[in-house]
Parts: structure tokens; C-alpha cells; sequence
């Protein structure tokens, strides 16, 4: 790369500024759409070109997938060579990473296991059935998500029960115990040989804190901190960060105060509107060019975030074409929100001719997915549900990686209890209780007992002492061969030697053979890992274990889920981009969210919530939201969201009677009669109606005779307005008729429909 050149030739000058001034504490603040990633990439590369060793450079991302394409950009612009020696990761990756070379220090061994949340919720479901613990008031999701939130904030067990503020918290929400379960389930997973994602910012704060010769040793090893999306850091990420950039000060940190929405999860968006007072030498960069939207999207974004008090000064624009308002539709109820998305799709596609993957369907939480399956599903719409159960935790294969995870760490007692008895051997719930007692007894594991059976008397059979010592070899084996065969040989030999491949194919059944296909998509993952590794020599079934356990469902996604419609929360959403748009169940105590109404702060995150997902759009935004919705089984009035009403009108394309809600509003201005699509109204001759027009029958309505009526043939119904016929079902007076109208698909009985032929 020659540098300077090719920088200004490819960015522009806001992004040159940003990448140029390489030295001391930068704050880089990428408004959407502005090239954060292009930023950070082109500042690497240039770091890269004035000789500063790739080892020396450390970049932290949110997503593997945000690493890889930077790490495959820089290979172009500099070598592979230089690329592939970068620390480039996720914080979690390059932490772990770390801590698998300090692990001793901390006592756990180098080899350790990593536990998801599946598996740490169930190793506190099993703390809390030791504690005779009531399963209702002690939830494990609860239980556990207390848990990470102490660790993110860097609170100890230790701490955790000696302060007074959690004691009275506990006991105000009737769980007095926590603090005892945190305390065991850290001793239960330091015994396994065990760390949770939590724990890799955890164990890395204590790793420096405690031991100031390994903090000063990885100060000295990385001149360079580049730090993407800091707005979405916690506290843990933060103080790990500045501890290692305090000396040298050559720190970059990118990200966008309008998109901290991960406060759940523990980020402070104070990191980011406070780095000027952690830094007061800061140089700050705004991008605020957007290239992904047209003015519209964001002159309706940058209207909607200026509400919030808390954020840095920017002025986002688009060079981009003016593009068409962002269109409102109120939907009777949910049903029928359904019903207009999906015919909202089928209808875009048809006319532009798009792919069904230029769509998503984004909303505030994942129980609104089902009736836009349901809908998609009837007009045979192919989508892809993003958050919904990844493939790393289906059954058959959390089963194959909890063999994995015994062979390179024996002490992972959880994994062995998965898999001791699968396929089933003759290993019941009786000898295992025995086993899991007695190691617990004597503080040791497991694997040490089943090593030692000729030792111990449990009172086992004959027949039961074999079974156990043929699992034990059979693992033993696994071990023997663990640093002299490759990760995907190995990972295949044990798939066929456990007899999984086996029990999986010799039933037949569709579940099964989903299931034998899942396990051998796995295979070709890890072949496709040994096969493309970014560094020399074999990879062994460890480095692919960390690497897997490490993945995001954005990471998975697989060559069949590219051509869909995305359908995923506002939250799952961050970082993605879409040509055209639905942001669906726009409504109050929905939208924002009915606990944050009555909190400035969380409305504040509401709102940014709803700026990211106006900024995920390219081309068009359609924003619905219905007059009832269920819950609980009873229907509910909704009002639309304040949010819509927060957007300067001039860029959205509004119902009717939404009109009379805006501030100040009243007649409907004449130049927003144009609300109603063109050929619906030509079609009606009505000029104010839309899409949700008031039910009854005009007098001058005369209907056809349902015998005329065939497939193809326009019709216009008194309620729904006009329709195309799609299919017909029945004989004489039982003939239905499926009828495409603009706020989705109706079946109607013919002889009671109404329906009148217009061409």
C-alpha cells in the first residue's frame, strides 16, 4: 500500500483526518453508515505501512465476523502475511487467548473449558437443586444474569455477600441465597477446569490487577489499541482498556453514542461521552457523510435522535438520492400487521424484482416473530429467524462438543455427565449419582474416579465396572491422539467411535436425518476451519473448541440462509444493513418499551434503539403498528408510538387519522392527501382512505355474482379495497376465494365475500 496516496484517494477527507493522525488518544465518532469500519481498517493498514509490527498493533471488535472482513481487507491492502500477525479479535477471542497462556497464574489450566450461557445456566440449576432451592423464586436465566452482571461490573463472590446493598436487594426480591449460589457456581466452574464468557473479562482484570508484572509485559507488547464500537463496552472491557493504553496513549476508539442500546448487557455509554476527561490530550474525528441511506432515512433519523439530551454534537447527512418518505401504516390488529408486511414484500419484490434477502423484518422483542412466520409462511416466503436457537445448541450437537470438550479437559465433569451414557451404553442415573458423590466427597472429579475404579468400591457389578472402563478408554484414546491428529480427523473419529454417527443414522425418521445433517454441517465446519486457518501448522481439536464456543449466530449464518428475509430484533440487527425495511410493532408501552417510559435513561436508549433501526435502511422504511394487540389472551387497545410522532413529518408518509395526533396538527395539509398509493385510490375514487379504511358498506356498492368470479381477476371488496384473486377452493356455495389485497392475503366465502369485479 502506498499510504498517504492511497488514502486520499479512497476516503474522504473527515475519514483521512481519522486515520492519518495515528499518534496519542483519538476518539473516532462514525455516525451510521459513515465507513467506521473502512476507518479503522485503512488506520491499521497505514500503521502497518509506516513499520510498525503487526504484533504490536491490538484491535478489538464486537463479532468475529467484523475481525475477519477487516483482517481480509488489511491483507489487501498491505500482505496476508502482516494481516495474519495482527492481535485482531474480539475482546472475548483475544482475552481468552491470554488466558490461556497466564491460566496458571490464576490457577486453572492452560487448557481450559469455556462455558456458554447454556451451559452456565445449567450448572447453576443444578447449584440451585443442591440448595433445595425453590426453582420459581431462584430462576437459573435470573439467577445467572445476576451472576454476569456482578462479574461484568468486576464485583467478586467474596464482595457480592459482604456488601449491604445486595444482601437487602436479595432479600427485597425474596432470594437471599444468590450470593451463596455465585460463590459455588465460581469454586464448581474453577473445578471443572471451567470459564464463562463473563469470566474472560473477569479473570483478565484480576490477571492485571493482581499480577503487575504480566500488565506490564502486555503494556510493552502492543504500542497500538484500536478499539470498534466503544460505545458498547462495559465496565470490565473499559478498565482493561485503559489499563493497557495508559502508558503509551496511542489508543483509537471508534463507535457512535446514537447506537448505545446494550445497557441490558452491561455497556456504558458514559465510556464513550466521557473519554475526553479520561484523555484530555483527545483528538476527536466525526464522519458524518452516511453512505448507506437515502436523505430521507436519515434527515428522519437525525429528527428523531435530537430529542435525547445525553450525546456528542454531529450533523449526519446523505449525498444519496432524496428516496420516497418512510411510509406508516396502522393495522387493525397484529393479525393483520401480519398480513400487510408480508404483502408489503411479496408486493416490492414483485415490482422491482428483488431478491426476498434485500428484506428484514425488525422488531422490539422476539415473541413478535411468530405472527410474521406465520404470515411470510402462507405466501411462501422464505425467511430466516436471527436469535431464535443457534445451531451451536441443538442437542445432537452440544452432545459431539461435549465429547470434544472431555477429551482436552477430563476435568470438565458437566460435559462428561452430558455424554457418559450417549449413545446409551448402560450407564444409568444410579451409577452416575455414585460417581458424581463420591468425587464431590473426596473434591476431586469424575475422570479421576473412572481412572481409578480398581481403587474405589461403589458397589458397582461387573457388567457396570465394564461399561465404565470401556468409556473411559474409549475417551483415553481421544486424549492419546489429541496432539498428533488434526482437529477435523480427530473430530470425525469420534463421531463414529462414540457410535453417535451411528445411533443418529439408524433411525430414519425426518427429525433424525435434520440431526445426522446437523452433526455432518459440523464436520465440514471444523474441516473448513483446518483448511483456511490464518496461521501455520495443524490446528488441534482444542484451537477449533475455542474458537467455536467464541461464535456469534452472525457467524453462522450458512449459503441457505442468504436469499431470505431476515426477521430479527431491533438489538440483533446493530451492525447490518438492509435495502428495504419494516420496523413493525411501532407502538407505545411496545415500542419504547412499557418499563422504560416512566426513566429518562431508558428512554433515552429507546430512542437510540429506534435510530439504529431507521439506519439499517438503504432505500425504504415501512413502520407499522396496530390499533389491538394480544396479550395474554385478551385483546388490548394500542396507540401508536411517540417515536413517530418525535420525526419531522415532511419525511414520513402518514395514515389519515394520524394526523389529528402530531403536535400543533390539525387539518390534514392538502399537499398529504398523496398518502394513499396511486392506484389504490384510482381505484376507489375515494381520496382520503388508505390502507385502513373504516368497515362498512358504501351505499352505491353493487357486487358481482361470485360465479364470474375466476383466478386472476381484479375485485374490489367494500373493506379491503382492490385485490387480485390468487387461488380458489370449494364447489358452488362453498367456493372460497383467496384474494391478495394491499393489507395482505383474506380467504373469503364467496356467496357472503361482496366482492366486485373491476377489470
Amino acid at each position: 500500500m502506498n499510504g498517504v496516496e492511497a488514502i486520499r484517494r479512497e476516503l474522504n477527507d473527515a475519514q483521512q483526518k481519522a486515520v492519518l493522525n495515528h499518534r496519542g488518544p483519538a476518539l473516532v465518532i462514525a455516525g451510521a453508515g459513515s465507513g467506521k469500519t473502512r476507518v479503522l481498517t485503512y488506520r491499521i493498514a497505514y500503521l502497518l505501512s509506516l513499520g510498525i509490527p503487526p504484533a504490536r498493533i491490538l484491535a478489538l471488535t464486537f463479532t468475529n465476523k467484523a475481525a475477519r472482513e477487516m483482517k481480509e481487507r488489511i491483507a489487501t491492502l498491505v500482505s496476508p502475511d502482516l494481516a495474519g500477525r495482527l492481535w485482531m479479535g474480539t475482546f472475548h477471542s483475544v482475552f481468552a487467548r491470554i488466558l490461556r497462556r497466564e491460566a496458571e497464574v490464576l490457577g486453572y489450566p492452560s487448557n481450559y473449558t469455556i462455558y456458554d450461557t447454556i451451559d452456565s445456566r445449567s450448572l447453576v440449576k443444578t447449584i440451585i437443586r443442591e440448595f433445595n432451592l425453590d426453582e420459581k423464586i431462584y430462576k437459573p436465566a435470573e439467577v445467572f444474569g445476576r451472576i454476569s452482571s456482578a462479574k461484568n461490573n468486576l464485583i467478586t463472590p467474596d464482595v457480592y455477600m459482604a456488601s449491604g446493598e445486595f444482601r437487602v436487594r436479595d432479600q427485597v426480591t425474596r432470594r437471599p441465597r444468590l450470593g451463596e449460589i455465585y460463590d459455588r457456581y465460581v469454586k464448581r466452574c474453577k473445578h471443572f477446569g471451567a470459564m464463562d464468557f463473563d469470566d474472560l473479562l473477569l479473570q483478565t482484570n484480576l490477571l492485571f490487577r493482581d499480577h503487575p508484572e504480566v500488565l506490564e509485559r502486555y503494556r510493552d507488547a502492543f504500542d497500538y489499541v484500536l478499539v470498534d464500537e466503544y460505545q458498547d463496552t462495559n465496565y470490565a472491557q473499559y478498565l482493561i482498556i485503559k489499563k493497557l493504553s495508559e502508558v503509551h496513549r496511542n489508543i483509537c476508539v471508534v463507535g457512535d453514542d446514537a447506537q448505545s442500546i446494550y445497557s441490558f448487557r452491561g455497556a456504558r455509554i458514559e465510556n464513550i461521552l466521557n473519554f475526553k476527561n479520561d484523555y484530555a490530550d483527545y483528538s476527536i474525528f466525526k464522519l458524518e457523510q452516511n453512505y448507506r441511506s437515502t436523505q430521507t432515512i436519515v434527515n428522519a433519523a437525525n429528527s428523531l435522535i435530537k430529542k435525547n439530551r445525553g450525546q456528542i454534537s454531529k450533523e449526519v447527512f446523505s449525498k444519496n438520492e432524496n428516496g420516497e418518505p418512510i411510509r406508516v401504516v396502522k393495522a387493525s390488529d397484529d393479525r393483520e400487521e401480519g398480513f400487510i408486511v408480508a404483502a408489503h414484500i411479496a408486493d416490492l419484490r414483485f415490482r422491482q424484482q428483488l431478491e426476498h434477502s434485500d428484506f428484514a423484518i425488525l422488531y422490539r422483542t422476539n415473541a413478535q416473530s411468530r405472527i410474521f412466520e406465520e404470515s411470510l409462511r402462507r405466501m411462501n416466503i422464505p425467511y430466516k429467524v436471527y436469535g431464535s436457537l443457534s445451531f451451536y445448541q441443538r442437542k445432537e450437537i452440544k452432545d459431539l462438543l461435549a465429547y470434544f470438550r472431555i477429551t482436552v479437559n477430563p476435568r470438565d465433569d458437566e460435559s462428561l455427565k452430558r455424554v457418559i451414557n450417549y449413545p446409551m451404553r448402560g450407564i444409568g442415573k444410579t451409577t452416575l449419582d455414585k460417581l458424581n458423590g463420591y468425587a464431590e466427597k473426596l473434591d476431586s472429579h469424575i475422570w479421576d474416579i473412572l481412572t481409578h475404579l480398581d481403587q474405589v468400591n461403589l458397589g458397582f457389578n461387573r457388567g457396570t465396572i465394564s461399561r465404565l472402563l470401556g468409556f473411559t478408554g474409549m475417551i483415553k484414546s481421544f486424549q492419546q491422539r489429541l496432539h498428533t491428529m488434526e482437529a477435523f480427523d480427530l473430530a470425525y473419529s469420534i463421531a463414529s467411535e462414540t457410535g453417535i454417527i451411528l445411533d443418529l443414522k439408524s433411525d430414519q425418521t425426518p427429525e433424525n436425518i435434520s440431526r445426522a445433517e446437523n452433526v455432518e454441517e459440523l464436520l465440514n465446519g471444523i474441516k473448513d476451519f483446518t483448511d483456511n486457518a490464518e496461521r501455520e501448522g495443524d490446528l488441534t481439536l482444542g484451537d477449533y473448541l475455542q474458537e467455536v464456543t467464541l461464535m456469534t449466530d452472525a457467524d453462522n449464518e450458512t449459503e441457505a440462509d442468504r436469499n431470505k428475509v431476515a426477521i430479527m430484533t431491533i438489538h440483533s440487527a446493530k451492525g447490518l444493513e438492509f435495502r428495504h425495511l419494516v420496523i413493525a410493532g411501532v407502538e407505545e408501552e411496545l415500542f419504547p418499551s412499557g418499563m422504560s417510559v416512566d426513566n429518562p435513561r431508558e428512554l433515552e436508549e429507546e430512542r437510540r434503539l429506534f435510530y439504529v433501526a431507521l439506519t439499517r435502511a438503504e432505500k425504504s422504511v415501512l413502520v407499522t403498528y396496530a390499533a389491538k394487540r394480544y396479550k395474554w389472551g385478551i385483546q388490548h387497545d394500542c396507540s401508536p408510538s411517540r417515536f413517530i410522532r418525535e420525526i419531522d413529518a415532511r419525511y414520513l408518509d402518514l395514515p389519515a387519522d394520524f394526523y389529528p395526533l402530531l403536535p400543533g396538527a390539525g387539518m390534514i395539509p392538502p399537499e398529504k392527501k398523496k398518502i394513499v398509493p396511486d392506484a389504490y385510490r384510482k381505484a376507489t375514487g375515494r381520496k382520503l382512505v388508505n390502507m385502513n379504511q373504516a368497515s362498512g358498506t358504501p351505499a352505491d356498492f353493487a357486487p358481482s355474482d361470485p360465479g364470474l368470479i375466476r383466478v386472476g381477476v381484479k375485485v374490489e371488496h367494500p373493506r379491503f379495497g382492490i385485490g387480485e384473486v390468487h387461488r380458489l377452493e370449494g364447489t358452488d356455495s362453498n367456493m372460497k376465494a383467496t384474494v391478495l389485497f394491499p393489507i395482505g392475503t383474506k380467504q373469503l366465502l364467496l356467496k357472503f365475500a361482496k366482492l366486485r369485479i373491476v377489470e
